[in-house]
């Protein structure tokens, strides 16, 4: 069986980005092994105290998130967007387990990095609140963030993208015709 990292990097409890993991995880469950992690009832110090001068002791939380990154083959994260960029406590979860040594290193003086999660796929799932008509625009800065300086930095494949926007104004007819496109990929293995 496939293993999947689900990740709801909504903060908030109860969200549209909940919604989605939830149908994501049941119709990926028909075919592989899902380990689940919600933002909102993770405990960490989100805030890289000190970069990478010192070693920070990762809480349990994170210990179990970087031991699913690894177990994983496919990574799909769900996150709204606020303001043009990922929710704070989402951000602080990659700043605090996508480390050197685990995630990456530097070898001697080549500034390149060894990436250290390669052979993975991944999905990124984006709401916003804006228009339909920019969500290409708001996405952009989040994307070359989250999976090319982040993912694929790390060697994680370039992810699938799916934009759902304007969630705020979205009637149910529209949340569960983007309910049904997360079934339908996570279904077919993506």
């Amino acid at each position: 069986m496939k293993h999947i990292l689900l990740l709801n990097g909504n903060p908030k409890e109860k969200s549209f980005s909940k919604q989605l993991s939830d149908r994501y995880e049941i119709a990926a469950t028909e075919y592989a092994q899902v380990r689940r992690f919600d933002l909102s009832t993770m405990e960490f110090n989100p805030n890289l105290a000190a970069g990478y001068d010192q070693k920070q002791c990762l809480e349990p939380a994170l210990v179990q998130f970087q031991q699913a990154l690894l177990w994983a083959e496919h990574i799909v994260i769900v996150s709204p967007i606020w303001w043009g960029g990922l929710p704070a406590k989402l951000k602080g979860l990659f700043d605090r387990t996508f480390l050197p040594g685990f995630a990456f290193s530097y070898e001697q003086a080549n500034p390149l990095p060894t990436p250290h999660l390669c052979g993975k796929s991944a999905r990124i799932i984006l709401t916003m609140d804006a228009p339909s008509d920019f969500m290409q625009v708001q996405a952009k800065p989040v994307l070359e963030q989250l999976d090319l300086f982040t993912l694929q930095f790390c060697g994680i494949e370039k992810a699938a993208v799916s934009l759902f926007g304007g969630v705020i104004l979205a009637d149910e007819a529209q949340r569960n015709t983007w309910l049904q496109d997360v079934s339908n990929f996570a279904s077919h293995g993506g």
